[in-house]
């Protein structure tokens, strides 16, 4: 399988990443109601938790919507999301270290570990819209770890509607090419 046709399939069986940014989204929002309104630190584990569920509500949803949810055989872009997935648990222990520091530093420092995360994106999805997405978090956790108010739950706020606003990006780059790809193949049974 080429590249390009396995970045297909990606967006294809993924909806471009739409639902997946769309639940992050909710999830970011959750921690950053819990942050606000219960603790910080009941914050941080809706986050942590909430992000180790995202695979399953993902599959779920896809599935609901009655998408695939699965890429074709041959398609070795499954295993390089799965290692790129599994980055950010690990980033978490450097977010950690930093929230030690400074514990208005939770959301900045989680934001600037997903978004590093979305830099390999481009490829895997052969989108450069989450270039943008990973810049956006990026520079916006450091914006807020250095310059931000003394808030805890504002990272969280702003990452959820980044989130949300991508997944409908990503959406509409998806549908575009889905359209388009439909009128191709109605234009060439219409020329047989």
């Amino acid at each position: 399988m080429h590249i390009s046709d396995a970045q297909r399939d990606m967006r294809s069986a993924f909806m471009g990443g739409f639902v997946a940014q769309l639940i992050i989204g909710v999830i970011w929002a959750a921690a950053a109601a819990v942050s606000a309104w219960i603790s910080e630190a009941a914050g941080m584990a809706t986050l942590f938790f909430g992000s180790a569920l995202l695979f399953p509500l993902t599959q779920g949803v896809l599935r609901l919507m009655g998408r695939p949810a699965t890429l074709r055989p041959g398609n070795s872009l499954g295993g390089l999301a799965m290692q790129i997935a599994f980055t950010v648990p690990i980033g978490f222990l450097l977010v950690g270290a930093a929230t030690l520091y400074e514990r208005n530093w939770f959301f900045p420092a989680a934001m600037i570990v997903v978004g590093a995360h979305y830099m390999p994106f481009i490829f895997l999805y052969g989108m450069w819209q989450f270039g943008a997405l990973a810049t956006v978090l990026v520079a916006g956790g450091v914006v807020l770890a250095l310059f931000g108010p003394d808030v805890f739950s504002l990272g969280g706020w702003f990452s959820a509607a980044v989130f949300i606003l991508f997944a409908f990006i990503l959406r509409g780059a998806t549908l575009r090419e889905e359209r388009g790809e439909a009128q191709g193949e109605a234009g060439a049974g219409s020329a047989e």
